[in-house]
């Protein structure tokens, strides 16, 4: 019995092999807002790579960027550009927001990790541009036409599109990981909107905000994606962005951290140990 017992447990047992000496992250920023009666905000700037070299015994900081407000009223503010988020010495850009109706200067959209989208206006209104290796510059509105589509928000992956007399431009696309085992989109754009009626809103992707037809508000972006803010309709609010996250992993044959705050999810897919902060916090191996 205990040579059977003996050889049971050394075929199975196998102790972890130490800290990890580099992960595997993502991190996404926070999306811009929308605009008022304008462009989509756009997406938070998005940074991933494996090979990231971790000391051990040092707390590694955390910081999920909130995404920025829609905005509320016309001739005013643009829409708020998302904060940053960064993982130890890595920073992703909050995405700009979308340029309002008329607003100084002019209605375009903010520069950001990704841009905003230009807003709805007699006048074509460049979108803000991206960082680059981050994020996508906005698209731009339309010029004099009588429902003035605003411009999309950029993405992670593509810049928004561009608005026309009587369609608004879509947000640029996000970026599909496979980080936590799932495939999941981060990163999206929001939609433009749209001054007048019998035309067509600007969709938000991966995350982002549609835009508002007609009387409608822009919608808010989906939580945790980095998504930007869809643009408002006719008189009306732009959607708030999303709030960034960020992810690490690295082989589940190494050891757990020491210590984390900020409560991260811990889980485990396709043998890796991941972690995923939708808050602020620190992480020590």
């Amino acid at each position: 019995m205990s040579n059977l017992l003996g050889g049971y447990l050394s075929a199975t047992f196998n102790p972890l092999s130490g800290a990890p000496t580099t992960v595997e992250y993502l991190v996404v920023a926070g999306g811009g807002g929308g605009g008022y009666l304008g462009g989509g905000g756009g997406a938070g700037g998005l940074l991933t790579a494996a090979g990231f070299a971790v000391a051990t015994g040092s707390a590694l900081t955390i910081t999920v960027g909130a995404g920025g407000a829609g905005a509320t009223t016309s001739n005013g503010s643009p829409g708020v550009s998302g904060s940053n988020s960064v993982f130890s010495s890595i920073t992703s850009t909050g995405g700009g927001g979308g340029g309002t109706n008329d607003n100084p200067p002019n209605g375009t959209g903010v520069n950001g990790g990704s841009g905003g989208g230009g807003a709805s206006s007699g006048s074509v209104r460049a979108g803000g541009t991206g960082v680059s290796g981050q994020g996508y510059a906005g698209g731009s509105s339309g010029g004099a036409a009588s429902n003035y589509g605003s411009g999309g928000g950029g993405g992670a992956g593509s810049i928004g599109v561009n608005g026309t007399g009587s369609t608004a431009g879509g947000g640029g696309t996000g970026i599909c990981s496979s980080i936590t085992g799932q495939r999941v989109f981060y990163a999206g754009g929001g939609g433009g909107g749209l001054q007048g009626s019998g035309g067509v809103a600007g969709l938000g992707v991966a995350g982002g905000g549609d835009g508002g037809l007609t009387d409608q508000a822009g919608t808010n972006a989906i939580a945790n994606t980095g998504g930007g803010g869809g643009g408002g309709g006719n008189n009306r609010a732009g959607g708030a962005g999303a709030s960034g996250i960020v992810i690490i992993r690295y082989p589940a044959t190494q050891s757990a951290p020491t210590a984390t705050t900020g409560s991260p999810q811990i889980s485990y897919a396709d043998g890796y140990q991941i972690y995923t902060w939708t808050s602020s916090g620190t992480v020590t191996f």
